[in-house]
Parts: structure tokens; sequence; C-alpha cells
């Protein structure tokens, strides 16, 4: 062993000695530790193990289980099979009156600040349209029977979902109202126990549909049949079959004063139909499509 020797220290201590001392306290210390049974003050804590990251399966399940409950209608019952509606180009616009509070635009009370301020024709500004067709929707009794599915599109494209137990008010007053509450808080819950029933989600209106589903426009320079056959033809003949071969159908009606479903706006549709030869109110061909087939699928 090699001998350190400092000059103003008198006694030397060698490397051997110090090794043996500081081994012969450490055991000795830890001996009376486990005799007193007292922990070690200076003992390192270990930090835990690190997460493994998920794979690309459980990733992939999670944003579906996420997405899932994004929906207000959920898991239910025959959600697979529902027919879906969207009401395109729906005039709900919020203006601030003198008063301070806000009021949805419309041709009867607001003709002059759609003239004067926004420049365009009073007769575009109809939320009455939407308010007449979501009753003959929601009222019907396919959607009674949990075969119904409601979106909406607003003319500033906003889209907007409907549960099916939603009960719309009767009175324009009120329907106003409601709509000025879900433009601004985006959500509209239900006060008892708390369900959503409208709310207002992201575009574009392609990600909320099944995984093939077969999307058509409704306009009357579409091609003509007759309600019968129209469902005959594009709906499923039952509601509640598993048949891989059957897919889930959409359509798309327009919820405007003037004007066409284009496929511009919607490129994902297939064909343009008609059910009339003359031109019809949208709550009347909404009517003429739904019991045509509420009919097919035995629903009275």
């Amino acid at each position: 062993s090699l001998l350190l020797i400092y000059p103003n220290i008198p006694n030397a201590i060698t490397m051997t000695d110090e090794s043996d001392a500081s081994s012969t306290s450490s055991s000795g210390s830890s001996s009376d530790e486990e005799v007193h049974g007292q922990p070690n003050k200076k003992q390192r804590t270990i930090p835990p193990p690190l997460e493994i990251a998920p794979t690309a399966d459980a990733a992939h399940s999670a944003i579906q289980k996420q997405s899932a409950s994004a929906s207000i209608i959920g898991n239910t019952s025959n959600k697979s099979n529902r027919l879906i509606v969207l009401l395109d180009q729906a005039k709900l616009e919020t203006i601030k009156n003198r008063k301070g509070n806000y009021e949805l635009l419309n041709c009867d009370d607001h003709r002059d600040i759609c003239k004067k301020k926004l420049k365009k024709d009073p007769k575009e500004f109809r939320p009455d349209i939407c308010h007449q067709e979501l009753l003959a929707l929601l009222d019907s009794p396919l959607n009674k029977a949990g075969l119904l599915q409601v979106f909406i599109r607003t003319s500033r494209n906003v889209l907007i979902e409907l549960h099916p137990s939603v009960r719309i008010p009767r009175t324009y007053k009120r329907f106003a109202g409601l709509m000025v509450q879900l433009l601004h808080k985006m959500k509209i819950k239900a006060s008892d126990n708390g369900t959503t029933l409208m709310k207002v989600i992201k575009n574009p209106f392609s990600q909320h549909l099944p995984v093939g589903t077969r999307v058509y426009g409704m306009s009357c320079k579409g091609l003509l049949y007759s309600p019968h056959n129209l469902a005959k033809q594009l709906v499923p003949l039952d509601p509640n079959s598993s048949d891989e071969g059957q897919s889930q159908v959409c359509f798309i009606i327009g919820a405007m004063a003037a004007g066409h479903v284009t496929t511009e706006d919607h490129p994902y549709i297939e064909k343009m139909f008609s059910i009339s030869e003359y031109p019809l109110s949208g709550a009347s061909a909404i009517n003429r499509i739904l019991g045509s087939i509420e009919h097919q699928w035995g629903i009275v």
C-alpha cells in the first residue's frame, strides 16, 4: 500500500486504511439501522420506470372511442341503420339589436338591416324554413322509432348535430331564442338529466358519416322518381338487416329560400333526385320521402 505523507498532518493515513475504515463504518451504520428499524435518511429515491408508448392499433382504438364519446348520439341501438338527413344552407345567423340583445336574423324583423347594413335581399333570411323542416323530421314516426339522425349546416358553414330525443319548440319565437343560445354557447343540454340535445360539431360533414354511406342530394332539377320507387331503389329493405351489401343512406335537403343543393358544396354526392314534377317546400318533400321509407320499413 502507498503511504501519502502530508507535511502539516502529524498522523498519516494510508489509502487502504481509509477505505477499510469507510467500509467498516458503513457496515456498522447499516447494521445499526437494521437493528433499530430506522430508515436511511440519505437513501436515494428511485424514479418510476418510463411508460411504453402505445402501439398504432391501440392509438387508433383510442381515437375511435374518443370520437364515439364526442357524438351526442352515443352507442345506441340501430345506430348503424339510421337514415341520415342533412338540412343544408340554413339561414341561422344572429344579430345584436338596439337593446343589446341578440336575435335570430329574419326578413320580417330586420328588413332594413338586411338592405342597408348587410346589402342583401331580405327574402334570403328565412330561418322559419329550417324550423318547419325540423318539425317535419323530428315529429315523424321514423324518428320516434329511433331510425333517424339529423344534421344542420348553416349558410356560414356551421355544422350542428341533433339528438333524436330533442323537442323543437312549436312557435317560431321560442325556436329563434333556442337557436341564438345554441350558436353562442355551442351546446344545448337537457335540464333534467344533462343530455346534450344539440351541439355544434367540427367540419367537414363527411367525417361524421359512417364508412360506406351513400349520399344523395334532393333538388327539383334532379332525376325524377316517385317517393315509393326512390325508397325502393336507394334504401335497404330491412333496417335491422346485418347484410354487408346494404349501405347506410344520407339525404341532403335544402333549407334555403332560393337555390339548390350542389355537388360543389358536397362533392361526395352520388346523384341528385327529385320526387315531384312541381317545386315543393322542404317540409313537404321531407314528409313524402319519410312516408315512403316508413311504408317500406313497416313503421306505422
